[in-house]
């Protein structure tokens, strides 16, 4: 069991993301309705289930691990688990442990990430705006987001700052969020947004701003200057050559970049989707479950599962409607 998980167009499967719960302590409108139903707290995984089936992808080659929710940091016990999980640092088996967060939690955690081996956060942050920020949170507070990253860099770590394109909403600070990420010597990546889950009256289409305009507007301000690196991630770069920063562009429905993915996704549920913008999925739940100490079948399952993968996604916005929408919500899967 140590040829590395290779899916059926030949690309290698290297980064897994895994979901630690669905639960969040803010209500962004394009990722949950603001009254959730949330998972049952007993069908979750265990933190020890968690570290058994991150261990396997380790073992069978994935070398970047990155933390999701929902908001990850609000699960109880969660630095347990990134503690243990630096074992695979030390061993030189991990090559990287990552989180994505909201920020509302990196205040008090930041030190504790730092030392169980964590170097590099994406924070979610849409606005700078106090009262844009309540409104597309529905229930976060800025102030406490701008703490958590100021502790985050006085800890050590580098913070990538997650931004989604809103049509409408976060146009008009483009320059001024890029401004600031310059200022404080943080990357700055720009996402479109996708059509998961049931928001209700939401209107996905009106939502999406592409990221070719976002770029043609950057454009106007700066001298932008394509660069070959890629971080293992769907993103694609640019250097702006008057900050000398590196801004990434994640574009689902613009420009699909389904042809280099190297991800999986795990739920807090044991769920393995092979593809965010498909809806097939794999139960690792049981077979981890009914054989408590034997991982062979846990691995048998993963790689069957891999051998499932599809080529690419289905989103698409160009008919002015949202195709290919999932049914699940983005924090179900892991963001």
């Amino acid at each position: 069991m140590t040829a590395p998980l290779i899916d059926p167009f030949h690309r290698a499967i290297s980064y897994l993301r895994v979901s630690v719960t669905d639960r969040c302590d803010f209500r962004c409108v394009y990722c949950m309705s603001e009254n959730m139903t949330f998972l049952p707290k007993k069908e979750l995984l265990t933190l020890e289930e968690l570290d058994r089936l991150c261990s396997a992808f380790v073992g069978l080659g994935v070398r970047k691990l990155r933390i999701t929710g929902g908001e990850p940091l609000v699960r109880r016990g969660i630095m347990d688990f990134f503690r243990n999980m630096g074992r695979h640092l030390e061993s030189g088996a991990l090559d990287e442990l990552t989180l994505t967060t909201n920020g509302s939690q990196l205040a008090r955690f930041a030190d504790d990430l730092y030392a169980a081996g964590v170097r590099r956060v994406n924070v979610s942050l849409d606005t700078l705006d106090e009262e844009k920020f309540a409104r597309v949170t529905r229930w976060g507070r800025l102030p406490q987001v701008l703490n958590g990253i100021d502790a985050a860099q006085k800890a050590g770590l580098r913070v990538k700052i997650n931004a989604v394109a809103l049509k409408g909403f976060n146009e008009e600070e483009l320059e001024r969020i890029t401004e600031w990420c310059a200022e404080r010597d943080m990357d700055l990546t720009w996402i479109e947004v996708m059509p998961m889950g049931d928001m209700g009256d939401t209107d996905r289409v009106g939502q999406f701003w592409s990221l070719d305009d976002v770029r043609a507007r950057l454009a106007q301000s700066y001298t932008v200057t394509d660069i070959p690196e890629r971080t293992g991630g769907p993103a694609r770069y640019v250097r702006l050559e008057e900050t000398g920063q590196k801004i990434g562009f994640i574009t689902p429905l613009s420009h699909n970049f389904c042809e280099s993915c190297n991800r999986v996704r795990l739920t807090c549920l044991g769920e393995l989707y092979m593809c965010l913008g498909q809806e097939d999925m794999a139960d690792l739940r049981a077979p981890l479950r009914n054989h408590p100490d034997d991982d062979a079948p846990v691995e048998e399952a993963i790689r069957a599962a891999i051998g499932r993968k599809p080529e690419g996604h289905d989103f698409d916005y160009s008919r002015q409607k949202a195709e290919g929408q999932v049914s699940r919500h983005m924090s179900h899967t892991g963001g």
